[in-house]
This record gives structure tokens, sequence and C-alpha cells, in this order.
């Protein structure tokens, strides 16, 4: 079976940006579906920490980097498109959190 960690995601955004709510809104939606429990999300603006940006090699926002679990991804974009995200950061969709009954 499969180990089943928590996942540590950091969202660079420039804070009141349409596309960076839309990220962070999107982000949180996957998180609460295929991660319930199994998530930490930081979200670090460009304007107020723009050499912790500089320092990730982070050019532009929303990008949103996972840390954990092991390799590190980073997406650029609004993570509109829920399957190429989930891809993209390699959540199987096994993992997908279903209701208790």
């Amino acid at each position: 079976m499969k180990a089943r960690g928590k996942y540590k995601f950091e969202l660079y955004t420039a804070e009141g940006t349409a596309n960076s709510s839309l990220a962070f809104g999107n982000l949180l939606a996957i998180c609460k579906t295929h991660l319930k429990d199994r998530y930490e999300i930081e979200v670090i603006d460009v304007f107020r920490h723009p050499q912790r940006a500089l320092a990730q090699h982070v050019r532009m926002t929303p990008t949103l980097v996972k840390r954990a679990p092991h390799p590190a991804r980073t997406i650029v974009g609004t993570l509109s498109q829920t399957q190429r995200v989930l891809a993209a950061l390699g959540i199987d969709m096994g993992e997908k959190t279903l209701p208790r009954a």
C-alpha cells in the first residue's frame, strides 16, 4: 500500500489580484477533496517577501510549489484544470477522500 504522507505547499501570490485569489481557492478545493487532513498551505505574498520569491526562482504569480512529499514540483497559473494539476503534483486520483458512511 502506498504511504499517505502530508503534502506541503507554498503558494506565491500577488496579494489582491484575481488570479492569485483564484489559485488559492482552486488549491484549497483540490486539497479538501483529494488530501483531506493531509496538507499544509503557506501563502507567500511576493510584494511583502520579494527576497524569498527570488530565492525560490519565482518569477510570476501565482506559482505553486509542492515541497513534500518529494519530488518537489512547481506549477504556474490559477490551478483551474484540476486533472492536470493533480497529475503535475503527482496526486493519485485513488487518494481521493471518500465521504464517511
